[in-house]
C-alpha cells in the first residue's frame, strides 16, 4: 500500500453521531498499552500521527483516519485499563458496541494482543464480543521485537488456543520497531476490505 495522504477526518465521542462515510472502514481494537497507536502510525508511515502515550487509556474517542481516498483506519478506545472508573469503562464499551453494530461501512476488525503473554480475560471477552457482533476478527500479535525469534511460534500457538480463534483466522506478528508484519496487515486490508467497496463480503 502506497500511502499518499493521511487525514484524521473525524473524532467521535460518547454522544457524537457516527459519520456517514462512503469508503470502507477497518477497525482496530485492543487493550490499553498493547501498542495500537504505534501500529496505526506504522501502517500510515507516520511517526506520531496517532497519539502514542505512556499513560494507558489515553484514547477515549473513536478516531477515523482517511488513507488516500481508499479506506478509513478506525482507532477504537482501548479497553482493560485498570485505573479507569467503572463508569468510564462502561462508556468506552458502549462506544465500541455502538460502532460495531451500526457502522454500515465497517468491513473488517483487527484485534491486537501482546505476543509476550497469553490472552487476558479482557482479550478473550473482546474477541467473543466482536464475534457476537458479526465479525471474525483478524489478530495482530504486537511487540514482536520483545521476544526471541525462537519463541514466536510457541507464543502464536498460545494466542490461538487462548482466544479459541475460528479456523483460518489470520494471526500476524507485528513489531513497531522493525515494522515486520506491516505488509501482511495491509495485504489483509486490501484483500478483505478494499477489493470491492460495494461488496459487503467483509470478514464476517
Amino acid at each position: 500500500m502506497v500511502i499518499r495522504q493521511v487525514n484524521l477526518e473525524t473524532v467521535v465521542g460518547v454522544t457524537s453521531t457516527l459519520p456517514e462515510n462512503t469508503l470502507p472502514e477497518v477497525a482496530f481494537a485492543g487493550k490499553s498499552n498493547v501498542g495500537k497507536s504505534s501500529l496505526i502510525n506504522g501502517l500510515m508511515n507516520r511517526k506520531s500521527y496517532a497519539r502514542v502515550s505512556q499513560q494507558p487509556g489515553k484514547t477515549q474517542t473513536i478516531n477515523y483516519y482517511r488513507i488516500n481516498d481508499d479506506v478509513y483506519i478506525v482507532d477504537l478506545p482501548g479497553y482493560g485499563y485498570a485505573n479507569a472508573s467503572p463508569a468510564v469503562k462502561a462508556r468506552w464499551g458502549k462506544m465500541i458496541e455502538r460502532y460495531l453494530r451500526t457502522s454500515p461501512r465497517l468491513r473488517m476488525v483487527f484485534l491486537l494482543v501482546d505476543i509476550r503473554h497469553a490472552p487476558s480475560a479482557n482479550d478473550k471477552h473482546m474477541y467473543s464480543w466482536i464475534m457476537e457482533n458479526g465479525f471474525y476478527p483478524a489478530i495482530i500479535a504486537t511487540k514482536l521485537d520483545k521476544i526471541n525469534r525462537s519463541q514466536v511460534q510457541k507464543q502464536l500457538k498460545l494466542i490461538r488456543e487462548g482466544l479459541g480463534v475460528a479456523e483460518g483466522t489470520p494471526i500476524v506478528p507485528y513489531s513497531a520497531v522493525t515494522k515486520q508484519g506491516r505488509d501482511e496487515v495491509w495485504d489483509l486490508i486490501e484483500t478483505y476490505a478494499m477489493s470491492d467497496p460495494e461488496d459487503d463480503s467483509s470478514i464476517r
